[in-house]
């Protein structure tokens, strides 16, 4: 899967720019501020309909300009089809093939962009909600169905938790602990069968690029005791829930850990390990994907050389090349070592929200 030609239009401080993409490394170089993220944020967005800088969708759009507006042509499996994605008056209209597209999902599900950014060592460090995230992208692409699965558990969640709010009676509460059961079990099983894949793809990458730290386990918590039905950890903590106010057990409050032999816990990282351990799930996570498509996802790197040196920089960059993936890697520089060994295919200087060609 690649993106062929990228146009983008009102977005940050890019007000218009046109790219033709090569198949291979594409890289972005520039000043601090210039736009460099900027267009791999466009990339991004059309995979996900948000950004991987802010979730303030506002935050996005040029303050004077009247919309924002992303259009690319990908090529996957021998086919080459058209994305489209405009932001008018705070929401997102989605066109694909040149028709009107109802459900965002249906973009998502014909563009893979999978992205490593300064932040992602939050993946290892950060919050529950990230990772979730991360695990629900990679079953979204791999389990035909997910999307409508999770958007039937979040209904019977916002409903449940509405009720508590208001202290909705017995009966009413019953009633939604058993649509949110039955809703939760299919999201539950589909995670654990990525997990167990998973697990198994990123023990070998980890072999790879930390094996100082040892053998890794890879840890998963459902979000309630998988020995009872989700009905019965609901009735059970029913009373808690009310004084909270929300739902505490079901998959929304599942999480997953990554532990090391040599680091049982996330603290016991640097954060250039942290940084390695999160770029592992993403090469982890694209051979799963190459696994279900025989194709592998665009890759975005954006600032692929903060705080790793060269050699790891290397060795995550030769992984992917080898791969086949697209990349679009951003930097204010790209050290000589790493142009010489991976010299790209398509070079681009940005500077105040221009995007210019080199090679």
């Amino acid at each position: 899967m690649h993106l062929a030609e990228l146009r983008i239009r009102g977005l940050r401080n890019i007000t218009s720019a046109e790219l033709v993409l090569a198949e291979g490394l594409n890289v972005f170089v520039g000043p601090n501020g210039a736009g460099k993220t900027s267009v791999l944020e466009a990339a991004y967005l059309l995979s996900r309909g948000g950004s991987f800088r802010t979730h303030a969708a506002e935050h996005l759009q040029q303050r004077e300009g009247e919309s924002l507006a992303l259009f690319a042509r990908i090529r996957s499996q021998s086919r080459l089809r058209q994305l489209g994605m405009l932001r008018e008056a705070g929401r997102w209209v989605a066109r694909l093939d040149g028709e009107s597209s109802s459900k965002l999902a249906e973009l998502f599900a014909a563009s893979a962009v999978m992205c490593f950014e300064p932040g992602s060592h939050a993946l290892v460090s950060g919050g529950a909600e990230g990772r979730r995230g991360f695990l629900d992208w990679g079953v979204f692409h791999v389990e035909h169905g997910h999307a409508e699965r999770m958007r039937r558990f979040r209904r019977a969640l916002r409903q449940r938790n509405v009720l508590l709010k208001q202290n909705g009676d017995e009966e009413q509460l019953t009633l939604w602990d058993r649509e949110l059961s039955d809703a939760a079990e299919p999201v539950a099983q589909a995670r654990e069968t990525y997990l167990a894949r998973f697990g198994q793809a990123l023990s070998l990458v980890l072999e790879q690029h930390l094996p100082e730290l040892g053998q890794a386990v890879l840890r998963h918590r459902p979000g309630w005791d998988r020995s009872i039905s989700l009905q019965q950890a609901l009735h059970d903590c029913r009373q808690r829930d009310r004084a909270l106010g929300h739902t505490t057990r079901g998959p929304h409050r599942a999480d997953w850990m990554i532990a090391f032999a040599h680091a049982p816990s996330p603290e016991q990282l640097s954060r250039g390990q942290e940084k390695l351990c999160a770029i592992a799930c993403l090469l982890a996570q694209v051979r799963l994907f190459q696994e279900s498509w025989g194709e592998s996802p665009i890759i975005v790197f954006d600032d692929l050389c903060s705080e790793l040196d060269v050699a790891h920089q290397a060795s995550a960059l030769g992984t992917l090349i080898e791969s086949g993936a697209q990349i679009l890697l951003s930097g204010t520089e790209i050290p000589d070592a790493l142009r010489a060994r991976f010299p790209p295919q398509r070079w681009f200087h940005v500077e105040q929200g221009q995007v210019c060609a080199m090679i």
